[in-house]
């Protein structure tokens, strides 16, 4: 596959900015407001949980599919741009219907959004160069968490200034995804493809072209080490971005919504300050050692959460924003750089479909797990956020074992 050599800059801008974009609906909309609008409504924590992990498993098998066939056909920007407007529409109809309705079409944006995440990773090589790879994967983790800003003012104006529910809310957040991603699709251009060997594979044979790629990731014994380590992270982090720190912050520290939106905003001040640093550091450090730092960043903020819940010292809240939102922001900078570094080239947009395939997968069981500690065994939010902790912990070991 030809990588550009010097990419153009407003091509390498406009990538970094459509990470702003998908930020908006990542922690603006899964990570805010809907878990506002589901704790208001006093529907279980399980209802997000099987949402979550029905679009996680229908992206388990769609996204490995797509990465296959624009291997060969190229075409990233085009599905790039399809999932964007599909995430866009679905998003402004939430809770404009019954709750099915909302649940519905919540899965659906989750699953165009994750879709879209394969082919926009997979562009990294054609805005950057092997020299500044990290940075570029850090300045678009770093300036996308402006868009979580962005989301939550938007949120805190329609909600509070406006007086507007959360149905016009959402649509005012589905305009402000679809704005800062238009840029992308206009100056991202995609070299074509120089993979004329092979055929693009059908949608009929998802599962067995599914099987055949993780047995073709098995002959790079790092790849398949990479991806059951982020597997044990991803578990983890996007549970609790998912929604549900949202809700323990709420229903187990104490914070009311306007304090769970001061404690997003400052995890989202640290992320930035971790995307961009964590990206710098990739550079000097190299993306698997600034991985680990992240990684167990992430487990003193979990401790810290529970311990600021179990006894009732919430000041010790603030410190998984701090914490947790710069080993956020660094998670980010240092892991799609770590996916690239282990891939082949000619697999690259393949690998990219596992690699979201394994966060999709442990989208689907870290939240039906966090349910069944939470609402079926009922243990208690707390025990669920050790659970993670631990999940994160085996991650970091597991990240070790990768050569790079």
């Amino acid at each position: 596959m030809t990588t550009a050599r010097t990419p153009d800059r407003r091509a390498t801008t406009s990538w970094i900015v459509y990470d702003l974009a998908n930020t908006i609906f990542a922690l603006g909309v899964v990570g805010l407001y809907f878990p506002e609008w589901l704790t208001t409504s006093g529907l279980p924590d399980s209802s997000l949980a099987v949402t979550a992990a029905a679009a996680g498993l229908l992206v388990i098998f769609i996204a490995p599919w797509v990465g296959a066939v624009t291997d060969v056909r190229g075409g990233r920007v085009r599905i790039l741009t399809i999932s964007t407007v599909v995430a866009v529409t679905a998003t402004s109809l939430l809770t404009r219907g019954p709750d099915v309705v909302t649940f519905l079409v919540l899965a659906v944006a989750l699953v165009a959004v994750n879709v879209g995440s394969v082919v926009y990773d997979a562009l990294l090589p054609f805005v950057s160069t092997r020299e500044n790879r990290g940075r570029v994967s850090g300045n678009g983790v770093g300036v996308g968490y402006l868009g979580s800003f962005i989301g939550v003012a938007i949120g805190a104006f329609s909600l509070e200034a406006l007086g507007l529910g959360y149905a016009s809310t959402f649509t005012l957040l589905a305009a402000g995804f679809l704005v800062f991603a238009i840029p992308a699709f206009v100056y991202v251009k995609e070299p074509p493809t120089d993979v004329t060997d092979r055929r693009p594979p059908a949608i009929t044979s998802v599962v067995g072209d599914l099987i055949r790629s993780w047995r073709r990731a098995g002959q790079w014994p790092n790849v398949i080490r990479f991806l059951i380590g982020r597997f044990l992270y991803t578990d983890a982090i996007n549970t609790l971005i998912g929604g549900f720190l949202t809700i323990y912050a709420i229903q187990e520290i104490g914070l009311d919504p306007s304090g769970s939106r001061t404690l997003l905003s400052l995890a989202i001040a640290f992320a930035i300050v971790g995307g961009v640093g964590g990206g710098r550091a990739v550079e000097r450090f190299g993306s698997k050692r600034v991985l680990r730092w992240a990684l167990g960043g992430w487990v003193i903020a979990i401790l810290s959460g529970v311990v600021a819940a179990v006894t009732g010292v919430i000041a010790l809240a603030w410190l998984i924003g701090a914490i947790g939102g710069v080993s956020l922001g660094a998670t980010w900078a240092s892991d799609r750089v770590t996916m690239l570094e282990v891939s082949p080239p000619q697999h690259l947009g393949e690998f990219y479909g596992l690699y979201a395939t394994v966060g999709r997968f442990a989208t689907i069981l870290g939240p039906l797990a966090w349910a069944l500690i939470v609402d079926v065994l009922d243990l208690g939010r707390s025990a669920a956020m050790l659970v993670l902790a631990a999940s994160i912990l085996a991650g970091w070991f597991t990240i070790g074992k990768v050569e790079l």
